[in-house]
């Protein structure tokens, strides 16, 4: 068996998100989420990702845009965030060992807690000026 190796290049960027959102869209409570905001543009999401992920861990500068905006009114609650996080990790340690996928799989919690709190606080308020 070949040991994991950690997250280097694009390529690998490519398998982790691929497979996690293979997961995601066959999650009984996840699945109906996304498939409701993405619809049939998975192609663009995962591309998107891609891109996401490449800047937060590779520092490769191919991600612009606010990634909060277009979770801020879904229909979401910790229950949800815990199985994403859930998902994650598990994905990311099947696939991957290092400093790197440690980074990943904080990285991920630390958004998730923020995504969370910025939700909360536009549910309580109305205010959304925090996008």
């Amino acid at each position: 068996m070949n040991p994991k190796t950690d997250i280097q290049h694009l390529d690998h960027i490519k398998l982790l998100v691929d497979t996690f959102y293979d997961k995601v869209r066959q999650d009984t409570s996840l699945a109906p989420l996304f498939n409701e905001r993405i619809q049939d543009r998975w192609p663009a999401h995962l591309a998107k990702m891609y891109a996401f992920w490449q800047t937060v861990l590779l520092e490769d500068h191919s991600y612009f845009g606010s990634p909060f905006a277009p979770h801020a009114n879904m229909p979401v609650d910790k229950n949800h965030f815990d199985q994403w996080m859930h998902l994650f990790k598990q994905t990311v340690d099947e696939l991957f060992s290092g400093p790197i996928a440690d980074e990943a799989k904080w990285r991920a919690g630390k958004m998730a807690q923020m995504f969370q709190i910025k939700i909360a606080h536009i549910r309580k308020t109305g205010f959304k000026n925090i996008l």
